[in-house]
């Protein structure tokens, strides 16, 4: 339906145009001369020409030669049409002056114009309507192209929302198999902690479940829940762990994506060796109006691959489509130690 109402617009439009140029051949031809009606009906001969040669140009030698970079054809044509029109122009005037009844011509003078002023006024409409044209093909053209642009971007953030959509489902069962692991070596050994886990964990699952699917959420939220992680591999280690988190932050209300941080520590008590009796965990968070800095560093055999987990790999994709140019994550998995360090630039977001 929309593009048959275009059509009839663009139709409508054409028809206004010719009968624009019309009128302007009866004031072109006809002024000074008192015999209208010669001079309306004499215009009339000189639109099939008029008309039939400016659609070529923009329908066919344009399209077909020029914009395809075909000069020299484009140029041969043009020279073509040029002769072939200039001999219709002059069979349309000629065709004009000997079937048009001019009763008064021996006292009214029909035409105030010579042949070379008629042809020269009709190839100056065949340029102006050219002109128009390209001008409006032209702007076709981008609004086109902009259109694309636009639905090419919709597509692509639609894709990115559901590769991220994808990438927050994962968090769920890896975290979640993880933490019942957890729970249930707690619930071997029955151990008083237990109900303390049970409620720190639900917090957790909460937090997962509920509020990973903000865009945002503030950064003490995800602090919070750090630190409720943090004491669950506490009481799984019991004495084997040492933990040393240290955060410095100078401003307030910060928000990033949920679930950004945690994964980090999960992937360091998971993947960390214990060493010389103790798996050794140091995390460092600084914040400031401009840049977040989250490092973590934990003890390691340097087992190839061994501290690179799900998580890690989840988070890298997460990152190049949060914070694209935005962040910098480097790994660092060395003889004794595996460390992560990510920068944030807060700025514009």
């Amino acid at each position: 339906m929309n593009s048959y109402i275009k059509l009839l617009f663009t139709a409508f439009c054409h028809i206004i145009f010719w009968v624009g140029v019309y009128f302007f051949y009866t004031y072109f031809l006809g002024y000074g001369s008192l015999n209208v009606n010669y001079v309306n009906s004499f215009s009339w001969y000189l639109m099939p020409s008029t008309i039939a040669t400016s659609y070529f140009f923009l329908y066919y030698l344009f399209p077909f030669y020029l914009q395809k970079k075909k000069y020299f054809l484009f140029f041969l044509y043009s020279i073509y049409t040029f002769i072939i029109s200039n001999c219709a122009i002059i069979l349309s005037i000629l065709f004009g002056f000997i079937f048009l009844d001019a009763s008064d011509k021996i006292t009214v003078i029909p035409l105030t114009k010579g042949l070379p002023f008629i042809v020269f006024g009709v190839y100056m409409v065949v340029l102006f309507s050219i002109v128009i044209g390209l001008m409006l093909f032209n702007y076709l053209d981008q609004k086109k192209t902009e259109d694309l642009k636009t639905k090419f971007l919709q597509t692509q953030l639609q894709l990115k929302e559901q590769e991220l959509k994808f990438l927050k489902m994962q968090i769920h069962p890896h975290f979640l198999f993880n933490s019942l692991n957890t729970i249930y070596g707690f619930a071997l050994q029955k151990g008083d902690e237990a109900p303390e886990m049970i409620l720190k964990l639900s917090n957790l699952l909460d937090y997962i479940l509920y509020q990973i699917e903000k865009p945002k959420v503030n950064l003490q939220q995800e602090i919070n829940h750090l630190e409720d992680y943090i004491s669950l591999e506490k009481m799984r280690f019991h004495d084997s762990l040492k933990v040393n988190f240290q955060k410095d932050i100078l401003t307030e209300n910060i928000e990033i994506s949920p679930m950004l941080l945690i994964p980090f520590a999960e992937n360091s008590f998971k993947h960390g060796k214990i060493s010389n009796g103790f798996l050794e965990i140091d995390i460092k968070l600084s914040v400031t109006d401009n840049e977040l800095v989250f490092t973590i560093q934990n003890s390691s055999k340097n087992d190839v691959n061994s501290n690179v987990g799900i998580g890690i790999e989840n988070i890298r994709k997460r990152l190049q489509m949060l914070y694209p140019d935005k962040h910098q994550l480097k790994i660092q998995d060395k003889e004794a130690t595996f460390s992560v360090s990510l920068k944030i630039q807060l700025k514009d977001f």
